[in-house]
């Protein structure tokens, strides 16, 4: 009986090379998956909040129905909830493939759903936590709020961190202590994005100013988060979104957000409501106007295809 040829020995480690890659390949996607579900679960965190009078049928995500996104960036203090000083709501539109972003001052003075009162749009937060600033916003720009992130404000350099920073577009030239910021592009590391955006006092456009550097910094770290080259920082990315963010969307709803929403996510247009500074009984107030605040309401509307 014939032997059987030997085959060579090139094509034996060729093998074995391919095989742990296909190995190597698997326990890699399943750490990042791993990574990713622990993470989801630290941020999961539903709300006991009753179902909203102006989204009569439930967002499908899976059907690529547009929604929107309250987006809070708080600093919380120990013994203290503290306050949503920063207020930006998306509207996620697959089907023109955007999303409106659009900032709301804190000191503007709206309705306090819950409290029967007119105060500072940020103080709904401070009263009634997630659920009465999503009631808030929501009579406010007369648009259903389907999800919320609330975003740890000192935490959120660790996010940009993670990202490998963030570079934006500067139009004002700044200091804020050991960082300068000049006009043009530039790069960003956690620390000097939180000053970047935070920054009002020398800003001759006040808080608006300061609302649009915001908006700057998500729409990079939205942009960074995109990237392929990004998963190499899978564990940190996770770990810092964990750490840091609280949202009701779950594992699901985000994995439809990815697959079905990734090409709106490219397209951010930024969105800027106009208001009058004025006192009332000595405390400061942004004032929008009915037109103004119509105005935006109808954008928003359009946006979410809304009747």
């Amino acid at each position: 009986m014939r032997s059987q040829k030997k085959k060579p020995k090139w094509l034996k480690v060729t093998g074995i090379i391919i095989l742990l890659i296909l190995v190597s390949a698997g326990i890699y996607g399943y750490t990042v998956y791993n990574s990713l579900t622990n993470a989801v679960v630290r941020m999961h965190e539903p709300l006991k909040r009753e179902k909203s009078e102006k989204r009569l049928v439930p967002v499908a995500l899976e059907q690529k129905d547009p929604f929107s996104v309250l987006m809070l960036g708080v600093d919380e203090r120990e013994g203290d909830r503290g306050r949503s000083d920063t207020i930006i709501v998306l509207a996620v539109n697959p089907n023109n493939n955007s999303v409106k972003m659009l900032s709301i001052p804190r000191d503007t003075r709206t309705e306090i759903i819950g409290k029967s009162k007119e105060d500072k749009i940020n103080h709904a937060y401070a009263f009634g936590g997630v659920p009465m600033a999503m009631d808030t916003v929501e009579n406010f720009l007369d648009i259903p709020i389907d999800y919320y992130m609330q975003i740890n404000m000192e935490g959120f350099q660790d996010i940009v961190d993670a990202v490998g920073g963030v570079t934006v577009q500067n139009d004002l030239d700044f200091t804020v202590g050991d960082f300068h910021f000049p006009i043009g592009e530039i790069n960003l590391t956690g620390d000097e994005a939180l000053s970047y955006a935070r920054m009002r006092y020398e800003d001759p456009r006040g808080d608006f100013g300061r609302q649009m550097r915001q908006r700057q910094i998500i729409q990079a770290v939205i942009k960074e988060g995109y990237s392929l080259s990004s998963l190499t920082n899978y564990s940190d990315i996770f770990s810092a979104l964990g750490q840091n963010i609280k949202t009701n969307l779950s594992f699901e709803q985000m994995m439809d957000i990815q697959k079905n929403y990734k090409n709106a996510g490219s397209n951010i247009q930024q969105m800027e409501i106009k208001s009058e500074g004025t006192k009332i009984d000595g405390i400061y107030y942004g004032i929008v106007a009915a037109e103004e605040k119509q105005r935006i309401q109808n954008e928003l509307k359009i946006q979410l295809e809304l009747d």
